[in-house]
């Protein structure tokens, strides 16, 4: 079985596509065609639920022969409860069946057992009884925070290495004030960002793939294009999971210092941008599923073309 980051490079290359959407549903923001449906039901909750499903279903349709991979970010399900983890859910089976890669933006993380159990269900086996185990989410890959040490990360690398699997590490995540904590420089003289760049970096080792690339990955945000440079030295063999692009004001150029020269290296994530670009030539009220299935198509290829054309402006071709 091929390492899942071979295959998230093979189908970066093959789509000349280093994109990720993330599914990021906001019900306000919704088209009304999605929740005409489910008016009627008496259980909100469980209408919500069938509206986000429905929601990334049109989505993923819509961009799974044109990017490798999909970004649902957990906090927009879990915060309706268990209808809205069912839609989590299904959104990865769904998405899964379409061929596309999963990462599970759930950004978890605890110490001993805790770790370990939030490490099997994102990404392993789950004990149900009677000598069996199974799947939960079957995510192929999870965000993780960094924050408790070395040991509370280790149970993902293990989950990884047992099933085939990827985490990304919080490293320079791209909110303005991520240097509160992330910059700041430790008593060797090191700021933070670097100490972690540098367990992640060791990780390389535990893995032989195919292209060179580690699964062990870093959150690195497109708007610290300064940073990413730095951390690509760091990290010359870690995916970069690349946030901040278009709608926090990163530009295609701002992503190229997080690429290596053979143009991989990284992914681009864009959420906003995408599944809400139907705002631009459509009203709430009246945009029909395939008007808004057109806009998500069109947003996804202009992302698309604008980032590999920066790279290629900068010899990074995939």
């Amino acid at each position: 079985m091929k390492n899942i980051v071979d295959v998230l490079n093979e189908k970066i290359k093959e789509m000349k596509s280093p994109i990720v959407v993330g599914l990021d549903p906001v019900i306000g923001e919704i088209p009304n065609c999605y929740k005409e449906k489910y008016k009627n039901e008496a259980d909100k909750f469980k209408a919500i639920g069938e509206i986000l499903f429905d929601f990334n279903k049109d989505i993923i349709d819509a961009v799974y022969n044109i990017v490798p991979a999909v970004k649902p970010q957990n906090a927009f399900y879990e915060m309706y409860g268990s209808e809205g983890v069912k839609a989590f859910e299904r959104t990865i089976k769904y998405a899964k069946s379409k061929g596309l890669i999963v990462i599970d933006d759930a950004k978890r993380n605890d110490i001993g057992n805790t770790g370990a159990v939030y490490a099997k269900g994102h990404l392993g086996t789950v004990d149900i009884g009677n000598n069996e185990e199974a799947t939960a989410f079957n995510a192929d890959f999870l965000t993780v925070s960094p924050y408790l040490g070395g040991d509370s990360l280790d149970p993902f690398v293990d989950e990884c290495i047992k099933h085939n699997k990827g985490v990304f590490i919080l490293v320079k995540t791209s909110n303005p004030s991520s240097g509160d904590i992330q910059d700041r420089v430790t008593e060797s003289g090191e700021k933070i960002y670097e100490v972690v760049a540098k367990y992640i970096a060791k990780q390389t080792e535990k893995f032989e793939t195919e292209s060179g690339y580690c699964p062990i990955g870093a959150v690195v945000g497109a708007t610290y294009p300064e940073q990413a440079t730095e951390l690509r030295k760091i990290m010359p063999k870690n995916i970069f999971l690349v946030p901040g692009y278009g709608a926090q004001g990163a530009t295609a150029k701002d992503i190229c210092n997080a690429f290596n020269e053979d143009g991989l290296g990284a992914v681009v994530n864009s959420s906003r941008g995408i599944i809400f670009a139907y705002k631009k030539k459509y009203d709430k009220e009246t945009c029909t599923r395939e008007q808004y299935m057109e806009t998500v198509k069109v947003a996804t290829e202009l992302m698309k073309n604008d980032i590999v054309n920066a790279l290629i402006a900068e010899n990074k071709k995939i």
